[in-house]
């Protein structure tokens, strides 16, 4: 159950993406639909290839926290991202973490550092690669933004490097 103060943070934070785009004149689809709780459930509402979702997952490592981003069909590769970073170990955030630092719940964190959401930003080199755009949960479980995946790298501005999983 989400909790009224947590829609509060979410439309805040929905609001805040939006103003963005408009403010830098990137075009952006806004796809409004049932809550989503996985990456396959957002793909099917938003009517897009798994792979087009942004997947943003908040893991903290030594004592910092970041936000990474891959394609919604992929996997984390921890050992990736300790050795590009020289982190001895990572770990993914608690929800309650999750919740402390950001007022949103598992499912709807965008792809966002600042000004959006307080992280250093990183994204995997294949995000966007196979069809030229993004898909995300903007801060909502039942908001979604579809964005061309050049203007996300641009207004986003992430750090890039491989570290998603390869397959076996």
């Amino acid at each position: 159950m989400i909790r009224k103060d947590e829609t509060t943070k979410m439309d805040q934070v929905l609001q805040k993406i939006k103003e963005l785009l408009i403010e830098r004149s990137v075009p952006f689809k806004e796809v409004h639909h049932e809550p989503t709780y996985t990456s396959i459930e957002s793909a099917r509402a938003r009517g897009e290839d798994l792979c087009t979702g942004a997947k943003a997952i908040l893991a903290k490592g030594d004592n910092t926290f970041a936000l990474f981003v891959l394609p919604a069909d992929c996997k984390l590769d921890s050992a990736a991202i300790k050795h590009h970073l020289g982190w001895k170990k990572i770990r993914f955030a608690s929800r309650e973490e999750l919740e402390q630092m950001t007022g949103l719940v598992p499912g709807c964190v965008p792809p966002f550092g600042e000004p959006i959401l307080p992280f250093p930003l990183f994204a995997d080199t294949a995000v966007g690669q196979i069809n030229g755009r993004v898909a995300f949960n903007a801060g909502s479980l039942t908001d979604s933004i579809v964005m061309s995946a050049d203007d996300w790298f641009a207004v986003a501005n992430p750090s890039s490097f491989e570290f998603r999983a390869k397959e076996a």
